[in-house]
């Protein structure tokens, strides 16, 4: 059966607030999100937002408008996430991870009606009109509801900022048509009725981007306590019954570690996702099997949230080398600097066509001209190749991407040869400046055991055995734990700037 024919609503309106109308009044007590002791149904979920939308209207927010919403994962977020849309505004999320400069930089170029901030942030210089999240309960309660708006498909819905790692975020923008594109692609990671655990930051395309998926298959949205613990994630599998479970892999390792997963009742778990970093094919099949459900892997980016992903059957081994097939409706191809696709096996920069596509970056033309082909091919700063089964194997960022001695060298194929190392619990790989051979490779490495940590000549034995000379790292930094960008995804910027700080680390 198609994504479509699963979806408990038929997904063609016009806008969100329409879908959300139509969930609302088909299964009003269906719940939409759990968090903590909070609960709220899809019939209360609506009537809280059209409350917040006329607040909103009050305070000066109109159709068109952006209404920032910086707060943590909440209800008050999606609360406020929805009302933007059923006031015809446009809802933005503002990661509250990002730096000053970062939330500076998003509140001047967005122009934004109202800003929503948490109580004890700072506010940005130039700021517009702010809401507290204490604010939050009486507007959720306002007197009043507002009109619906009567919207149309192609209006933007929301702009999710990049994470900024190389350089200030840029606003990627979404129709209501193209978040719609969401429940075609969807493919395991949606039910009807299903109950899933969501711990991804709500303002980017985890949430932002599936929203629409969500209210069509009139899921409930069960949200991870900040921070997260391994405790928190198992008590909150078993008592909330998760049907869909998504985490990290140091996240799923640390569950694994927990004494009390043995005796817990999973049996109502039907698929993991792991995602952000490579899985080891040990820690893939552990989990499954601590699970009695399959493991699977996503690979999605900002300006498309859903492109690839692994299906159930594949192996252990086709998980962590791979990040899978396109998803239904996802096309993809791998080409060179001149846009011309590369032969099958050769890495090149992966490009994606699909309704999921975003339109375009807030406001700059210039970088949604290079983004952006005239015929709807978005041209990512990722490489990768197909290996014999159409599966996608990344090859990391174009800004990841080093040459040593006039050969291109991409960190995540050494990271995961690395990672298959026993003592080896993370690893990331980095160019550095050198001279004469121009760059060279630093393996920064977390040891399973620190007392007993690997040695370079451990890991330069394991590349070489595997992969051409010249991507063996030659230097070791051991670390603790790796940098994390607020999408949880390794900071390379941030490895970049702690190797060059030390004047010489050479194992």
């Amino acid at each position: 059966m198609s994504q479509e024919g699963r979806a408990v609503l038929n997904a063609d309106v016009p806008t969100f607030g329409d879908l959300l109308g139509a969930a609302a009044e088909t299964f009003p007590e269906q719940e939409a999100f759990v968090h903590g002791d909070d609960r709220l149904s899809y019939a209360d979920w609506l009537d809280q937002s059209l409350r917040v939308a006329a607040a909103f209207a009050d305070k000066g927010a109109k159709p068109g408008d952006i209404i920032l919403i910086g707060l943590d994962n909440s209800i008050d977020f999606a609360v406020c996430f929805a009302g933007a849309q059923l006031l015809g505004a446009i809802a933005s999320g503002v990661n509250t991870r990002l730096g000053r400069r970062e939330i500076d930089s998003i509140v001047a170029r967005s122009n934004a009606a109202l800003l929503i901030l948490e109580d004890a942030a700072n506010a940005p210089a130039a700021s517009p009109q702010i809401i507290r999240r204490r604010d939050l309960a009486a507007l959720r309660q306002y007197p009043r509801k507002a009109a619906y708006y009567s919207g149309q498909s192609k209006e933007i819905a929301v702009i999710i900022w990049t994470s900024g790692t190389t350089g200030q975020p840029k606003g990627v923008c979404f129709t209501h048509d193209n978040l719609r594109s969401a429940v075609r692609t969807a493919g395991l990671l949606a039910g009807p009725f299903s109950r899933k655990l969501g711990s991804v930051p709500f303002a980017h395309a985890g949430f932002m981007g599936k929203g629409w998926e969500q209210v069509a298959f009139g899921m409930t949205l069960v949200i991870a306590p900040i921070p997260w613990t391994a405790d928190a994630m198992l008590r909150l599998l078993v008592e909330e019954r998760i049907n869909i479970a998504g985490a990290v892999p140091t996240q799923w390792t640390k569950l694994l570690a927990h004494p009390g997963l043995k005796a817990a009742d999973l049996s109502h778990i039907q698929v993991g996702v792991t995602a952000t970093a490579p899985a080891s094919p040990e820690l893939i099949e552990q989990v499954s099997l601590a699970l009695g459900a399959p493991l699977i892997v996503r690979y999605s980016m900002t300006e498309c949230p859903s492109v690839t992903g692994t299906r159930i059957g594949d192996s252990a081994e086709v998980q962590y080398r791979t990040v899978g097939r396109p998803q239904d409706g996802v096309e993809l191809k791998l080409i060179d600097e001149d846009l011309k696709i590369v032969p099958h096996g050769s890495v090149g920069r992966v490009a994606v066509r699909s309704p999921a596509v975003m339109v375009g970056y807030w406001q700059d033309p210039e970088k949604t001209a290079e983004a952006l082909t005239p015929d709807g091919w978005l041209i990512s700063g990722d490489y990768g190749r197909l290996d014999e089964n159409g599966n996608l194997v990344l090859a990391g960022r174009s800004s990841e991407m080093y040459i040593r001695g006039g050969y291109n060298v991409y960190p995540i194929e050494v990271e995961r040869v690395i990672g298959e190392l026993p003592g080896v619990a993370a690893a990331a790989v980095v160019g550095t400046p050198a001279p004469a051979i121009g760059e060279i490779g630093i393996a920064f490495i977390v040891a399973t055991d620190p007392d007993h940590p690997p040695t370079l000549a451990d890991i330069r034995a394991k590349v070489l055995a595997e992969l051409a000379d010249y991507k063996a790292p030659d230097w070791l930094i051991l670390l603790d734990t790796l940098p994390l960008t607020p999408m949880m995804k390794v900071d390379k910027q941030a490895l970049k700037q702690h190797a060059a700080s030390l004047e010489s680390t050479r194992g």
